[in-house]
């Protein structure tokens, strides 16, 4: 099976060992998304990053060949019950027309300056209706 790899500027892919996207057959997977810039930057309001994270995402997504379409499965993991309807707001903005299956959590996240992570499966071709 052809396996692709997209890679992002993230440094925790050299350090943890993996990749932004994978690409199996016609599987995409888009790993755990941050709402970093390249400077390091983080937006401290919870709907910008939300915003950032899927920009980043949906980025290595099209890199891999896919589509907002083709996305089956959406995560968003946060840190409180709080930033919720915000990071949802979001979601539906990118996802309302797609309607994939979705999972929002609250966790503990890696930097302290992040509201929200997200993460994505898809799969090339699915019929839309």
């Amino acid at each position: 099976m052809d396996h692709q790899r997209a890679a992002s500027d993230s440094p925790f892919e050299t350090t943890i060992g993996f990749s932004r996207a994978t690409r199996a057959g016609t599987l995409i997977s888009v790993s755990g998304t941050a709402p970093v810039w390249p400077d390091d930057a983080v937006d401290p309001d919870p709907t910008h990053q939300a915003r950032r994270c899927w920009e980043i995402a949906l980025a290595a997504l099209r890199e891999l060949g896919g589509e907002v379409t083709d996305v089956v499965r959406t995560r968003q993991y946060v840190v409180s019950p709080d930033v919720a309807e915000q990071v949802g707001a979001v979601h539906a903005e990118v996802f309302g027309d797609v309607r994939p299956a979705s999972t929002m959590v609250v966790v503990g996240l890696l930097d302290p300056r992040w509201h929200v992570e997200v993460e994505l499966d898809a799969v090339l071709g699915r019929a839309t209706s």
